[in-house]
């Protein structure tokens, strides 16, 4: 059964996009398990990159300074300045997790606020971290530890399956220069046989402005997640790139959309915060509620998603 584009997520300045189509294959659900040793794939030479990459690395320094500089890329996760309530949670679940603010227009993504089903993976998810061949080796070194680190994270949050390994991987993470990224057309040809015209561009052509991506696939018509590949700059300083890894890996765990009303969030155009915080933790233990299934419309998920958030608000975040 040939793989179908389900969502893509596009982190940029002050930007993010999600677009999610209902094409997809339900798979069997596995118990949780973490499994943080990696195997990465990665060239056994480093070549220089091109000028034009240099030229990115240096405009995404500057970028990352400017942020900084207005108090954006928070890592604390929020505080007493960022508070919110069992409803407020609930309201920014069925945003994130239950709309699209993209469509699929043919080989374009069209703004557009669209209802959705409930997404997320049902099948254990293999994740493998594969560099380009112009990613220094200090760089693959601290990207390792920080995607290892995280991916535990997310497996202890949502209780779902996620191991590090280079046996038949279902979610690539792709850490690519300029240079790199331009030539990947065979290999994502690999990873992702059938793939469209339309999601190729969106990860060949990626510009300037938009910092990563995430695109989930699925097989034939239910909203399970069968496939995934994230990519993320090469050229971002540690702390962009950082701050990518955590917002392409939980959109690609199935909070897909952002919202402006979101705080404290990473799931929000703003910038404000570059790191996963503790309301998007939340987040992700409502996804994975067993409670919830998936496909579920919004209709039937949003009063269940408020039962969770009230019970995980009285309990206290944990």
């Amino acid at each position: 059964m040939p793989l179908r584009i389900i969502q893509v997520a596009v982190a940029g300045l002050f930007a993010l996009m999600a677009v999610a189509c209902s094409e997809d294959v339900p798979v069997s659900v596995p118990s949780a398990e973490v499994r943080p040793q990696s195997r990465v794939v990665a060239p056994p030479t480093v070549t220089p990159p091109s000028a034009e990459s240099e030229a990115l690395a240096i405009y995404y320094r500057r970028l990352q300074n400017d942020l900084l500089a207005q108090g954006l890329l928070r890592g604390d996760g929020g505080g007493p300045d960022t508070p919110f309530t069992d409803t407020v949670l609930a309201r920014n679940f069925v945003r994130i997790a239950l709309f699209d603010e993209y469509v699929n227009d043919g080989d374009v993504l069209r703004p557009q606020a669209t209802l959705s089903r409930l997404r997320r993976w049902e099948q254990p998810i293999r994740m493998l971290l594969e560099f380009g061949n112009s990613i220094p080796t200090d760089q693959r070194t601290q990207d390792q530890a920080s995607v290892s680190a995280y991916a535990a994270r997310l497996a202890r949050l949502t209780g779902q399956s996620i191991t590090q390994t280079d046996q038949n991987p279902n979610f690539h993470v792709l850490i690519l220069n300029e240079d790199d990224r331009r030539g990947y057309a065979s290999r994502l040809r690999e990873i992702v046989p059938g793939i469209s015209t339309g999601s190729l561009n969106a990860i060949l052509s990626l510009p300037r402005d938009q910092l990563c991506i995430v695109v989930a696939f699925s097989e034939g018509g239910s909203a399970s997640y069968s496939k995934a590949i994230a990519v993320i700059r090469g050229e971002h300083p540690q702390l962009l790139r950082t701050s990518c890894v955590h917002e392409e890996l939980a959109q690609g765990l199935g909070l897909a959309n952002d919202s402006p009303q979101a705080r404290p969030s990473i799931f929000n155009d703003d910038e404000e915060f570059g790191l996963l915080t503790t309301h998007d933790e939340l987040l992700l233990r409502i996804l994975y509620d067993p409670r919830l299934r998936t496909g579920m419309a919004p209709a039937e998920a949003a009063p269940i998603a408020r039962q969770i958030a009230k019970e995980i608000m009285a309990s206290g975040p944990s």
